[in-house]
């Protein structure tokens, strides 16, 4: 804690410094501006009048006198006009008149010559105004490129943010919720940093690097500031994409700055966001050796390598790429340990909600359990989302507490967008949209193998949804089986059987499906080897590439027949499930138009509804599944 005081006590010194340099140039501009409006607004105004008439003025005896210089002429002359006596300052710009002295001299006029010294005005006009306006620009420049200074002297700087305990709320792992397995993991980060002694005595090398590894939203940005809170050292903060610039050699430059910042501050912590921006494996491109990202990459392995993590400077990074980075970053003595953040299961889901909800006013009816199990799949980002979005609901309808109602439509908009209710559709295409999800409805509740119905919507949403039909695992999945896959497709296909059974037309309203159908049954041939004519074998990349030098000499790893074969292959999975999806309908249509009439009239039907509308139980799929085990075990 000392030395953190210490820090503190530093900083506030030099914003003292900064502060009073501040002072001192706005002093210094403000003594400047008010000298010359003395100089040039302050000085006693004169009458300003033209040659012919002062010589008038001479001839009638007013002018009282003078001061002659080369370019201007002084005095004052009698104003008799108001009735009484009064003294008038003149100026006048003289021209060549030689009689002037002989008639000033006749009408006892006293006169002088003048040498005129407009030395300061000129020096203020010409000279220092026009500095401190280029001044006050070049300032506002450089605060809009550089950052600070110079913009030029701060192109070699690090864009890096320092968050000491003082700058911002602390952040510790009571924060973090959900990935409790990544926590434990940085428990020996923290300790390292509060006691390194404890390391050091026994000869433990302490790893350099830690790269936070995950989907997008997963919190690897709120572990890394919480390895800082829980530790009490300075954090750095700086973005991958911070160290490429414009000019060649300013991202290296951009590198050795920051380590050496970290160096000065050690013990601390030096977070790298979005690493793969920075750290994409090198001769992938077509600028060859010489690429400015290179050698960026170039300059960051050398830093690493050079120094010792005995010096309490621990490098954290985060990625949702890992399959595109270097394999230089990644061997041991860099990046030494790599931490999964993935998304959050049930019972981290229920944290991450009540972490958000703690500044949100829940009803007592508001069941953040419910919601964790309504959520599958979602990342932390998404459950703060559904907490913020059910708040807004809240307000805008003016209510004292955030009710279940609209936690389950936060859900909703998180997955398809807010409702369109001003769109205006025709009753025909009302209809269409009704039975499309109707079959889609029907097909999933028939299926043993598929995700139970929530919830059916005719109400449009988002971009492009007319209306959908929403799906929810009763628990989570981390393995789908080949018997889930076929059904999936079927119900995915039924929104088109319905409307070609009902209408003996299609629409392209089953566009998104037909996109999910194909994808999915490329990937039970290709990537699943499911398929019993090609085998257990993977065809393609499964991490593809997205570098142009990869692609350019990378060979294809089946041959054209293979391809042909794959083709035939996915086609016939989508037409055999199609014919499938068209027989359920169709031996079900009095279901199908029971269910689309009512979902025509309700708009949105809830799983009670559907069920009983289907004479549906909600242990049916239980018991069918089980009926199913108990028939593969007897046959076995």
């Amino acid at each position: 804690m000392k030395k953190t005081d210490k820090n503190s006590k530093g900083k506030i010194s030099k914003n003292l410094k900064s502060k009073k340099a501040g002072f001192s140039i706005g002093y210094l501009l403000l003594f400047l501006v008010v000298l010359y409006i003395i100089q040039m607004f302050m000085s006693p105004k004169s009458d300003e009048i033209p040659y012919s008439q002062f010589r008038q003025y001479l001839s009638e005896g007013k002018i009282v006198d003078c001061s002659i210089g080369e370019k201007v002429i002084r005095g004052h002359y009698e104003d008799s006009l108001s009735g009484k006596d009064k003294l008038i300052a003149f100026v006048t710009v003289p021209i060549q008149d030689p009689k002037l002295v002989n008639e000033l001299e006749k009408q006892n006029v006293k006169f002088k010559g003048e040498v005129e010294n407009n030395f300061l005005r000129n020096m203020l006009m010409w000279w220092i105004f026009p500095f401190v306006i280029i001044a006050i620009a070049w300032f506002f420049i450089s605060k809009r490129i550089g950052g600070m200074g110079t913009p030029f002297m701060s192109f070699g700087k690090a864009k890096i943010k320092l968050y000491a305990e003082e700058d911002a709320q602390k952040i510790t792992f009571a924060d973090v919720a959900g990935c409790d397995e990544a926590k434990e993991e940085l428990q020996e980060i923290i300790e390292f940093l509060k006691y390194p002694q404890k390391f050091q005595k026994l000869g433990g090398k302490i790893p350099k690097g830690v790269l936070l590894v995950g989907p997008p939203g997963t919190g690897k940005t709120l572990l890394a500031k919480a390895v800082a809170g829980e530790s009490g050292v300075p954090f750095f903060s700086i973005s991958g994409s911070d160290f490429v610039e414009m000019f060649v050699g300013m991202g290296a430059a951009r590198v050795r700055d920051m380590f050496e910042q970290a160096k000065q501050k050690a013990p601390c912590i030096v977070f790298i966001d979005e690493l793969d921006s920075v750290g994409r494996q090198r001769g992938a491109g077509l600028g060859g050796g010489h690429d400015e990202r290179e050698q960026t990459l170039n300059q960051l392995l050398a830093e690493m390598d050079g120094f010792s993590s005995q010096k309490g400077v621990i490098i954290i990074a985060a990625t949702n790429r890992p399959d595109v980075l270097d394999y230089a970053l990644l061997r041991p003595g860099r990046f030494d340990r790599q931490i999964t953040v993935d998304r959050p299961d049930l019972i981290g889901r229920e944290a991450i909600l009540k972490v958000h909800a703690k500044n949100v006013k829940v009803a007592p009816n508001g069941n953040l359990k419910t919601i964790a199990k309504r959520t599958p799949g979602f990342s932390g980002a998404d459950l703060a989302n559904v907490i913020n979005e059910a708040a807004l609901l809240a307000a805008r309808r003016d209510k004292k507490f955030v009710e279940m109602g609209e936690l389950e439509e936060s859900i909703e908009r998180v997955i398809a967008g807010p409702e369109r209710k001003s769109r205006v559709i025709s009753d025909e295409e009302k209809r269409i949209v009704a039975y499309h999800e109707s079959g889609h409805t029907l097909v999933a509740a028939l299926l043993p193998n598929t995700d139970p119905v929530h919830k059916v919507s005719i109400i449009a949403r988002g971009a492009a949804a007319l209306g959908y039909t929403l799906q929810l695992p009763a628990e989570d999945k981390y393995l789908t089986k080949e018997s889930e896959i076929l059904d999936t497709l079927c119900v995915l296909l039924a929104g088109r059987a319905a409307e070609e059974i009902i209408f003996n037309e299609l629409s392209t309203g089953a566009q998104n499906d037909l996109e999910r159908v194909t994808k999915l049954s490329r990937n039970y041939v290709c990537k699943f080897g499911m398929s019993s004519l090609l085998g257990p074998q993977t065809f393609g990349r499964q991490s593809g590439n997205i570098f142009l030098g990869h692609d350019l000499v990378q060979e294809k790893e089946f041959s054209e027949k293979t391809a042909l074969e794959i083709d035939q292959e996915v086609s016939r999975i989508i037409k055999e499930s199609y014919t499938k999806a068209k027989s359920l309908v169709e031996k079900n249509r009095d279901k199908l138009e029971l269910l689309a009439k009512k979902l025509e009239e309700e708009e949105v039907l809830e799983s009670d509804q559907i069920l009983e509308l289907l004479n549906l139980k909600k242990e049916n799929k239980e018991e069918a599944k089980e009926e199913k085990l108990v028939v593969k075990n007897k046959t076995k």
